[in-house]
């Protein structure tokens, strides 16, 4: 694909089309990269597809781009990972979900539990998860995927279990280590991450008994952002592809 800047556009790619970028896309490409007419650029539509793409108009009130060649892109794993993440306060929840979209997580679910200490409703709600959303998206930019995994509207801990079917169902929890790691045949997974205050016995007894099976990650208590890092990491060396 061709070299330069990666941009996400929610809109529909074909080669040849004259294609306006969205204002956060223009404002980015004119104001924060500078680009002129005639520079290279890749646009994703965060379904999967890449272009490459010329700048053919950068003005205050419109950037357009001229799409070259269509293709699918690149830097899916192949194991689908379904992270639950208790949401937390401030930047912790914005570089969870950084990291895990570079480390090629399909999906992600913030979680209301019973030690969390974040509370969101309507509008505010709504607000949060269009900012998580951009979050995904930018990391996306950032680190060569072109499919933008969805991040879903937060959820209490009980609803978000009873819908899991993922082959493999881990719960970071001081306990005995499991043998997860000698199991085949694993190409979905999901991971629940508790919060800061970690996760209450009955939480997870409810994760125990939907299938979950208890994940250590050594001696020493990590922070709520960084086990989704360390455990996301050991899932794709083990059955995706680092």
């Amino acid at each position: 694909m061709t070299p330069g800047p990666r941009i996400h556009v929610d809109a529909t790619l074909h080669p040849g089309d004259a294609l306006t970028l969205p204002d956060s896309a223009a404002r980015h490409v004119a104001a924060v990269l500078r680009l002129r007419e005639g520079a290279r650029l890749t646009l994703f539509d965060g379904r999967g597809l890449e272009a490459a793409a010329e700048l053919v108009e950068v003005g205050r009130k419109r950037v357009v781009a001229r799409v070259d060649t269509v293709a699918p892109g690149a830097g899916e794993s192949p194991l689908a990972v379904h992270l639950g993440q208790a949401i937390s306060k401030g930047d912790r929840m914005d570089y969870a979900i950084q990291k895990a979209v570079e480390l090629g997580v399909a999906a992600i679910t913030p979680l209301y539990t019973d030690h969390g200490d974040v509370r969101l409703k309507g509008e505010r709600e709504a607000k949060k998860l269009a900012h998580w959303r951009g979050v995904a998206a930018s990391a996306c930019e950032q680190c060569g995927r072109a499919t933008v995994p969805p991040v879903h509207p937060p959820m209490t801990l009980a609803a978000w279990l009873a819908v899991r079917d993922e082959t493999l169902r881990l719960v970071l929890h001081p306990a005995t280590p499991t043998a997860w790691q000698a199991r085949d045949g694993i190409d979905t997974a999901t991971l629940l991450i508790g919060p800061e205050g970690g996760l209450a016995e009955a939480e997870v007894a409810a994760a125990t008994d939907a299938g979950f099976a208890p994940l250590t990650l050594g001696p020493r208590v990590l922070r709520t952002e960084t086990a989704p890092v360390v455990a996301l990491t050991l899932l794709q060396h083990y059955f995706g592809d680092l």
